[in-house]
């Protein structure tokens, strides 16, 4: 190889190694997405928050109420079962279509309002919340033996197994006692008439 083809030869490496050289290799940091922030409540459980205010009230233990206890008289038909845990009684109902189920239970203070226990009874038989312009026209209210008594009375007719539920609220000494019939919608409704009589054997001791 001539001398001057070698210099040439020697140039075009010399560019290239510079151009590499030129090459460099940009890091960038990029910064971790943040989780949206829950509300304490949620957080502390480690879950999303409810939906809706009865779906909240399930999703809670609430200690039942303890202290002095509202008395009553159950028709000689219904057969008394074991309470359990969360009940303060709790009673088989007769019926042509099957029998139905009577609980007694009690929680301290007003367990979110008229208006959510409602929404809670409804939902256990898929019918829409009220809001709370609708509830008035949607209870009866009654003064009874020194007590003020909410009756409610739900059915599901669109449902085919068509439950229903007749349901009683009282407030009571810093408490709320809940009376809930339930089960098909034929038994649940001839049974009414010995539910109202029921109630009002319903006191303080």
């Amino acid at each position: 190889m001539s001398s001057r083809a070698s210099l040439l030869a020697l140039s075009a490496a010399t560019l290239l190694l510079a151009a590499c050289g030129d090459e460099q290799v940009a890091v960038y940091k990029v910064p971790k997405e943040k989780e949206p922030d829950l509300p304490a409540a949620a957080a502390e459980a480690g879950a999303q928050p409810s939906a809706s205010p009865g779906a909240a009230m399930a999703d809670t233990a609430v200690p039942t109420a303890s202290g002095e206890a509202l008395v009553w008289q159950a028709p000689a038909a219904w057969t008394q079962k074991p309470a359990g845990a969360m009940r303060k009684a709790s009673y088989s109902v007769p019926g042509e279509a099957g029998e139905s189920d009577l609980s007694v239970t009690a929680f301290p203070g007003d367990v979110g309002g008229e208006l959510a226990n409602v929404n809670r009874w409804r939902g256990q038989i898929a019918l829409a919340p009220l809001s709370a312009d609708d509830l008035d026209g949607a209870v009866t209210r009654l003064d009874q033996n020194g007590l003020k008594v909410t009756v409610v009375e739900l059915s599901s007719k669109g449902d085919p197994t068509n439950k229903a539920i007749l349901g009683a609220i009282i407030p009571y000494s810093g408490a709320t006692w809940f009376f809930k019939l339930s089960g098909p919608g034929t038994s649940v409704k001839a049974a009414k008439p010995a539910f109202l009589e029921f109630l009002r054997t319903v006191r303080a001791p």
